[in-house]
């Protein structure tokens, strides 16, 4: 018969990148007894490790710029094996204001590494993760709501399971020990679990926070950013671009081409050799959006080559197109009792410098260390000490990207004459002074 109240030392709200990201940075950390932290992730949605990228619920079909610094944690984390093949590096970045004369060039050669960053699909890192958990001496158990063994590995899987209630209060173990504080976890399947720490990687609508009656400020960028997968006539030779025109700033992020994607069926690679496929995000106004969206793919290629200018040729193909609304979500607060919120649960942000995964992975990287050096010191995982080291170091690092997100929003949206010239001028200083363009780099790269 199941236990009905299970103790893990660490339960994980989500199990989508960073939850699973999470999982995989404490996997293999250990307590006094030598013993591996017990792990308990609980997600909404059905997966299986070993289903496709397109299968597999858990992640969606959007690309993410991976940054310098991310690429290293994930190759750390033994991610980065399953993910090098299928990503395209970023060894430069021009960034340029449409009909006015300011340009700036970002390159790898010049900091000394071989890519500024990476570029590939959502799916295939959150594939990646799954893979690093099952090989990396770990297990990921997939449990019902229904049906539950009891194994000896460390990370166990609830799901498809959620949260339906959280309880912060301390429960006394036995009268004859010590009482250990500890949150209690209610699943909507009915199972109970306690833990020393609850970690809230659940999302913008973060079911954990909304328990805890954590405030959150919700700016509306009154955007929206409109994605598609494009290829063009000429190569993009591994440059990203983000353009600024008056229909809002374009980011084309080079991809790899179909045909060397180990990821994708030889049946659907393309046959178009030499062919240049780019990663798009559009931002622009909803109205605007609403009329691009519904453009016939010809009329669409006409409209893009217009706002981006001939860079990439002509745009030979364009895939499917989505949009999603831009807002910047600020959780009042990253941290309660016995709980921490991580990734897109603490914040969301604009994705103008694509810093968004990175920002929630250095999120995961900061809270594995901290409970790294509790667990080696002796220390309570949970106690109020971790959680405000935690805080305190996030809300400097999640300050600075949003000031850059923000800054190049209000910035390069604004048609005023002195603005424009501000800006065109702070371009071409990126070229030439070099402390401001090392500072804007190394925010970029991740450090």
């Amino acid at each position: 018969m199941e236990n009905s109240n299970q103790y893990f030392d660490v339960i994980i709200s989500g199990g989508g990148l960073s939850g699973s990201l999470m999982a995989l940075s404490l996997s293999q950390l250990s307590k006094g007894d030598g013993s591996l932290l017990s792990i308990a992730i609980i997600e909404t949605q059905p997966f299986s490790q070993t289903s496709s990228a397109d299968e597999n619920s858990l992640f969606d079909e959007r690309v993410l710029a991976l940054s310098h610094g991310s690429a290293r944690y994930l190759a750390k984390l033994g991610v980065w094996q399953y993910l090098k093949d299928d990503a395209s590096a970023i060894t430069d970045i021009d960034i340029s204001d449409r009909g006015h004369f300011a340009k700036a060039r970002l390159t790898a050669k010049e900091y000394g590494v071989n890519a500024l960053g990476y570029v590939i699909e959502m799916a295939l890192i959150g594939k990646g993760q799954l893979k690093a958990l099952s090989n990396n001496t770990i297990t990921a158990k997939k449990c019902t709501a229904t049906n539950s063994t009891n194994v000896k590995k460390n990370i166990h899987w609830f799901s498809p399971d959620s949260i339906a209630d959280i309880n912060w209060q301390s429960q006394e173990q036995d009268k004859d020990t010590i009482d250990k504080t500890q949150v209690k976890v209610t699943l909507n399947s009915g199972k109970i679990l306690s833990a020393k720490l609850l970690l809230g990687c659940d999302g913008a609508q973060s079911p954990v926070r909304k328990l805890a009656n954590i405030d959150v400020t919700c700016d509306d960028y009154q955007q929206v950013a409109l994605i598609a997968n494009v290829s063009t006539s000429k190569a993009h030779h591994h440059k990203a671009f983000e353009r600024f025109t008056e229909f809002g700033p374009i980011a084309m992020l080079p991809l790899k081409s179909l045909k060397s994607l180990k990821s994708v069926k030889a049946k659907v690679r393309t046959a178009a050799a030499g062919a240049s496929r780019c990663s798009l995000v559009w931002t622009m106004t909803p109205a605007q959006a609403a009329e691009i969206k519904h453009l016939s793919d010809d009329d669409f290629k006409v409209k893009l080559e217009r706002a981006f200018g001939s860079y990439l040729g002509a745009i030979t193909h364009v895939g499917k197109r989505d949009t999603y609304p831009l807002v910047l979500l600020q959780a009042q607060q990253q941290t309660y009792h016995r709980m921490a919120l991580v990734g897109n649960a603490s914040h969301t942000i604009h994705p103008i410098a694509g810093q968004g995964f990175n920002l929630g992975l250095r999120d995961v990287e900061v809270m594995a260390d901290l409970i790294k050096n509790a667990l080696a010191a002796g220390q309570d995982i949970g106690d109020f000490a971790l959680l405000h080291s935690y805080q305190m170091n996030r809300a400097k690092d999640q300050q600075q990207v949003i000031q850059l997100t923000d800054s190049l929003v209000t910035l390069f949206a604004n048609n005023l004459p002195p603005l424009i010239l501000g800006r065109n001028i702070g371009l071409q200083a990126l070229n030439v002074i070099s402390p401001l363009k090392d500072a804007l780099v190394k925010k970029t790269m991740g450090y």
